[in-house]
């Protein structure tokens, strides 16, 4: 089925909104640009009207694509399936909710909501293209606002965190737009659904097995130091800590998708072979990222840093799933197969159900440093339950969920990520256990001594939230119920192609020599 319109409307739309935002009055600023990021969900969800039902294995279930540059063979090719959908649906809700968040800030307003709308743009530009040179400029122009977002509005180390951003990300970058140089010196073709009918064994022969090992390489690395995996996570802490609120609530919920986006999108359809290869260690590089993460969230009195080192371990857990699938091709049969389709349904939803407790979380924190003058330690808290109770009930929703308590979205993800890598690599799954009873640790702890305890003198005289604070979270802590309860139609819109990627898996039983 072709919509030709509502592609196009869904990437540049924000777009537009980041003109009238940055011309506008403020008062009239405001309005519409969250009006225009709205536009997002509300394309979204007739999107995903328009394709009742689980989405097919393979392909597109809707397309655009118009010759750009024939010559060079490249396309305006935009179309989303099953992950894309689920990945707009996400950025529509977390884009309103990032300029709520930043609805009361004076200085530079027009321009800060017209930066996020750029971004937000972009993002979903990411999502939806399909031919690479076009996904390469949205891929690059979502740096760009994020790196004047966080340099200026940004805590006291802001300079530094948004410089060492941009150099690790674009220095990430390079080595991506070198690989696809390479592939498309080789195949002559850069679009993402020609690409996939070469992937298994043409892309390597007329690569060379040495030159696609390289080109592997640099894609590798340009989603690694996005996604980021460790070792490559060091400008995250930082950039989180020292955002501003409604910045920080979109890099953790939406950018970081990204990268994850990317090992699914393109590395793996594109280099199977390779992947799995490599698999064994990168396993374990997952692995240090989520246990890591959860050590190194328990060390921090900041919260924001807390929180960003807690948001390293959650996306861990897509890489851990992803991983395990690859690395453990010699496990053949029905229960391979169903542990692999766990596992990546798990991942795809824990990209959406982090993306929703990661907004909130940081959104309160943000809260809290507000109302305490600046102050966000855990030092500088104690009794907040006492004087803002809506404040404390839905910190401590956002906070379960990225627990993973039952009843909440973060289970259903984690529960299906952690139930497909039994299935497959027991050991790596019980060491990943410890990520979580870390992680209970961390946040309970949280909890207890910022809303629990007497009260500081910058807590006595908090104040609850208003009702613009509270409209900001409060779609995302329904839908943590909403699909924490009934994840059925999220699971339809993936499992499709998590069958697909896994298929390999239900093939007779041969044994590794």
């Amino acid at each position: 089925m072709n919509t030709p319109s509502a592609l196009t409307l869904l990437v540049f739309v924000p777009w537009i909104g980041a003109g009238l935002a940055a011309v506008l009055p403020a008062r009239h600023s405001r309005v519409v640009s969250l009006g225009l990021s709205l536009s997002t969900l509300v394309l979204g969800l007739s999107l995903l009207a328009v394709c009742p039902g689980p989405a097919p294995a393979a392909g597109l279930t809707l397309e655009e694509k118009i010759a750009w540059l024939p010559a060079l063979r490249i396309s305006y090719h935009l179309g989303v399936d099953g992950l894309s959908l689920l990945l707009v649906l996400l950025t529509g809700v977390i884009g309103p909710m990032s300029l709520l968040a930043s609805w009361s800030l004076e200085r530079g307003g027009r321009l800060l909501r017209a930066l996020l709308l750029l971004a937000q743009g972009s993002a979903l530009g990411v999502f939806v293209a399909q031919d690479f040179f076009l996904w390469f400029l949205f891929w690059e122009l979502s740096l760009v606002p994020v790196y004047f977002l966080i340099k200026l509005w940004g805590g006291p180390g802001a300079e530094r965190a948004a410089y060492q951003f941009v150099i690790y990300t674009v220095g990430g970058s390079a080595f991506l737009l070198l690989g696809f140089a390479a592939i498309y010196a080789a195949a002559g073709t850069m679009d993402f659904a020609e690409l996939r009918l070469l992937a298994n064994g043409t892309l390597t022969d007329k690569l060379g097995p040495a030159g696609a090992t390289l080109v592997f390489l640099g894609v590798f690395l340009g989603f690694a130091v996005k996604v980021p995996l460790y070792p490559f996570h060091t400008w995250l802490p930082p950039a989180y800590a020292e955002a501003p609120t409604g910045v920080a609530m979109f890099l953790s919920a939406v950018m970081a998708k990204m990268g994850v986006y990317g090992f699914l999108r393109v590395l793996w359809p594109l280099f199977p072979d390779q992947l799995q290869a490599a698999s064994g260690v990168l396993l374990w590089l997952a692995l240090a990222g989520a246990v890591g993460g959860a050590l190194a969230a328990v060390a921090q009195t900041d919260l924001k840093r807390m929180l960003a080192y807690a948001s390293l371990t959650h996306v861990s857990y897509c890489l851990l799933a992803l991983f395990a699938v690859t690395g453990f091709a010699g496990l053949r049969g029905e229960r391979a197969l169903a542990a692999g389709v766990a596992a990546l349904d798990g991942a795809m939803l824990q990209m959406f159900n982090h993306g929703l407790a990661a907004a909130a979380l940081f959104f309160l924190a943000g809260v809290l440093e507000a109302r305490a003058g600046g102050r966000r330690t855990l030092a500088d808290f104690g009794g907040v339950r006492a004087a803002s109770p809506v404040l404390a009930g839905l910190c401590g929703v956002a906070l379960f969920s990225s627990l993973g308590l039952p009843g909440l979205n973060g289970f259903v993800s984690e529960f299906l990520i952690f139930r497909g890598v039994f299935g497959l690599a027991p050991g790596t799954a019980a060491a990943g256990c410890l990520a979580l009873l870390v992680t209970a640790v961390f946040l309970l702890t949280f909890y207890q001594r910022v809303f629990h305890g007497p009260p500081t003198p910058a807590t006595a005289a908090f104040r609850d939230l208003s009702g613009r604070e509270v409209a900001t979270v409060a779609v995302a802590v329904v839908l943590m119920f909403v699909v924490g309860v009934y994840p059925q139609p999220l699971v339809g819109l993936v499992n499709g192609l998590a069958s697909l990627w896994a298929a390999p898996l239900g093939l007779p039983f041969v044994p590794v020599s």
